[in-house]
């Protein structure tokens, strides 16, 4: 489902694509009608895991740890799986269980922001 510079990843439980309009200088005139700079379309994606092994999280936190990275995803507003620029915002790994050493983490979650 998801490739990161063209390497797959783990399947994320929940993945959600939000579409957002990034406005300029925006005002309204004297009728109060809006006057809207919109300067971009920019995607940004929500993905959270299910239980993951040390090296699976570590395999996804190693993919995003660029600046910059390429995301191929399903796009809802394209209608097919497409590729952009994407950078990394915080990144949140609870750990789930250590049992006789054997660590799984649960709910690594993320977001992927459009450049």
């Amino acid at each position: 489902m998801l490739k990161i510079n063209g390497v797959s990843i783990a399947t994320p439980k929940s993945f959600k694509v939000d579409i957002m309009d990034l406005d300029g200088e925006s005002n309204r005139n004297a009728r109060g009608e809006l006057i809207r700079d919109r300067i971009a379309v920019k995607r940004k994606i929500e993905c959270e895991w299910p239980p993951l092994s040390m090296s699976q999280i570590s395999s996804i936190l190693k993919a995003v740890q660029n600046v910059f990275f390429q995301v191929e995803y399903p796009d809802p507003m394209e209608g097919k799986t497409i590729t952009k620029t994407f950078y990394v915002g915080d990144r949140s790994a609870p750990m789930y269980r250590n049992k006789n050493g054997n660590i799984l983490w649960e709910g690594l979650s993320m977001n992927f922001i459009e450049k």
